[in-house]
């Protein structure tokens, strides 16, 4: 096999791991449960779940959203 058809090859089983990792969900929990976050094994957020009492202060909903993304992306 030619230099192309190995890259052609390799570029094939990056794809496919690409598409298995989509099926790979990781869910996060922060402030005692009050928010989750799940995000795939390619790092795309899926979603974000938030307890509305948590909506009532927007400085600590921001603080607890970073933290619980950091920990989902690590």
């Amino acid at each position: 096999m030619g230099m192309m058809g190995k890259m052609k090859e390799t570029r094939e089983k990056v794809e496919a791991t690409r598409k298995r990792l989509d099926t790979v969900s990781l869910k996060e929990s922060g402030a005692d449960g009050h928010l989750e976050v799940v995000i795939t094994a390619n790092r795309e957020i899926k979603e974000i779940r938030i307890d509305a009492e948590l909506m009532e202060d927007r400085e600590e909903l921001t603080d607890y959203l970073i933290v619980t993304l950091n920990k989902a992306l690590k």
